[in-house]
């Protein structure tokens, strides 16, 4: 997934234009309807557990605000649509020390690793950018999940070289990202049961770890989100 409501937390920010507008729900209600396909029996989100329960019960009520949040437009739509009584909240808090890995690279001669990183975020931006411009949120979604494409989960090891013997800055930004995915990864084992379709969405820079988690796990299946995202 990409964010729909400009929340502006990550590394590089895809500026997204009003998805309340009507062309954009119309291609919103296409893509819920693809997905629609796979017949999930649950439902995964990149949200705190009571925060899913509680906005997915006012969802499902017709009591919930007006949201641009991706996990309301896209995920909580499929959800209702497919008759799932409650949405799973899959997301731990796990802080990332980016700026003691930063403040090293700069401080030690690495600035060109800061601007790889940079250069690498703002050229992701940017093809999202005009896939969304030029054919919508559906070519954004098969963007990020084309694993041909990459979707910045290997800046995290290119943080690996900022550091030096006992100092490993980038390690420590490495070994928290890799718990928060493998946290994530454990909820998920933990909530499926056998015999469900589980339907996940989560930012894509997620995607490699928890992609390989549930293909590592014994007894899960993964099935390529691709094959159920609207045709081009």
């Amino acid at each position: 997934m990409f964010h729909f409501g400009n929340p502006g937390r990550d590394v590089a920010n895809l500026t997204v234009d009003d998805v309340l507008a009507p062309n954009r729900q119309a291609e919103i209600a296409t893509v819920a309807t693809s997905l629609e396909r796979f017949r999930p029996t649950r439902v995964g989100v990149e949200w705190p557990a009571a925060k899913a329960t509680r906005d997915y019960a006012a969802y499902h009520a017709g009591t919930l605000p007006p949201s641009r949040d991706e996990v309301t437009q896209l995920a909580f739509r499929v959800a209702k649509a497919r008759g799932i009584a409650q949405v799973d909240g899959l997301d731990v808090a796990v802080g990332l020390p980016f700026g003691p890995a930063m403040a090293y690279a700069k401080d030690h001669g690495q600035t060109a690793l800061i601007d790889q990183i940079t250069k690498f975020g703002n050229a992701a931006v940017a093809a999202q950018a005009h896939a969304l411009a030029t054919r919508g949120i559906a070519a954004v979604l098969r963007l990020l999940n084309d694993p041909v494409n990459g979707n910045g989960h290997h800046l995290y090891r290119e943080l690996l070289k900022a550091g030096d013997g006992d100092t490993q800055p980038g390690v420590d930004v490495f070994v928290a990202w890799q718990r928060r995915n493998a946290l994530t990864c454990a909820k998920l084992l933990q909530t499926a049961r056998p015999g469900d379709r589980m339907m996940v969405f989560y930012g894509a820079g997620h995607l490699p770890l928890l992609r390989q988690c549930v293909a590592e796990t014994p007894g899960y299946v993964l099935v390529d989100t691709m094959a159920y995202l609207p045709p081009r």
